[in-house]
């Protein structure tokens, strides 16, 4: 038997998942099972399990609100301004950006914000590593974010609006929306300068898009291991003040692929554990340095960082 809070799932599931056909089969075989005597928690994992056996869908959840969601109620609003708090007091999901010794760029990206509400974070972020001689993405946190918010990041690694990154099918409108690099960002763009991005089995979401759209135009080498493997953009929808539901609308769908990464993850360029990829990728980037013979105290100093990382 369902309850009144499954109902209010399937009917969540039913409006928005990007692939309807699937949802209303689905909704079907949860109907089927039985939920009754679970306790709220309980009854989130146990049905983000089942609908995970049913759809393989790692963005298909049912959870528990953050607590400041469910203080703010079930209203939009309220909720769209928690949200925006807490990206704030997480400085826009930026947790390091730095210049590392032998100018190398470093920025620790825990979160993809949308630049609605984190443009200015991002372009401080990039001035302070637009004169590096190399850039590491550290991604191996990230656990995803907004899809616009993936564009305006990768837009800096390109020197124009003619740059076709991905384009995303909504399955609600039936409408593909294309998503090109954009014509303007604030401050310098980082072009024809080596770029690597770290990637673990826990980056998710938009920090995989990030890196798919980077490696797929060539224009960054990722190192690590391979991604967990979430395509499809969502959205929250409450089920009460306490519950919500993420349903995947929409699929990515990359030009130069035709395909994603749900499911199988992003495959990285040079395959090491995550604990290590840092190292190789600073290693990598120093041997850059020196190897471009450029400023001769650059090129000192980043010969001392490899010898102190043999």
């Amino acid at each position: 038997m369902t309850t009144p809070l499954v109902e209010a799932a399937l009917e969540q599931l039913c409006k928005h998942y990007v692939f309807p056909d699937r949802a209303l089969a689905g909704a079907e075989i949860i109907r089927s099972r039985d939920y009754t005597g679970l306790s709220e928690a309980d009854l989130c994992v146990r049905l983000t399990e089942d609908l995970f056996e049913i759809f393989a869908d790692k963005h298909l959840r049912v959870r528990i609100r953050p607590v400041e969601l469910q203080e703010s109620g079930q209203s939009e609003e309220a909720a769209e301004a928690a949200w925006r708090d807490y990206l704030r007091v997480n400085n826009f999901g930026i947790a390091r950006a730095e210049r590392l010794a032998g100018n190398i760029g470093y920025l620790d990206l825990h979160n993809v914000t949308s630049p609605d509400v984190g443009a200015s974070a991002i372009a401080a972020a990039m001035q302070l590593v637009e004169h590096t001689e190399a850039l590491i993405i550290d991604l191996r946190r990230n656990r995803g974010g907004s899809p616009d918010g993936a564009i305006f990041w990768c837009s800096y690694f390109f020197k124009d609006e003619q740059t076709h990154l991905n384009s995303i099918y909504d399955g609600t409108t039936r409408q593909t929306r294309q998503y090109w690099s954009l014509a303007w960002v604030p401050g310098r763009r980082y072009l024809d300068r080596p770029v690597y991005a770290l990637t673990s089995d826990t980056t998710f979401s938009g920090g995989e898009e990030i890196a798919y759209n980077l490696q797929a135009q060539r224009r960054a080498v990722l190192i690590g291991q391979t991604t967990r493997g979430g395509a499809h953009p969502t959205d929250r929808y409450p089920l009460s003040d306490t519950v919500e539901i993420t349903v995947p609308f929409a699929r990515s769908v990359n030009p130069v692929t035709e395909t994603n990464w749900e499911g199988v993850g992003v495959q990285p360029d040079v395959e090491v554990s995550a604990e290590q990829a840092y190292a190789v990728a600073y290693r990598r980037a120093l041997e850059h340095v020196v190897a471009s013979a450029g400023d001769r105290l650059v090129v000192e100093q980043a010969q001392e960082a490899l010898a102190a990382l043999a």
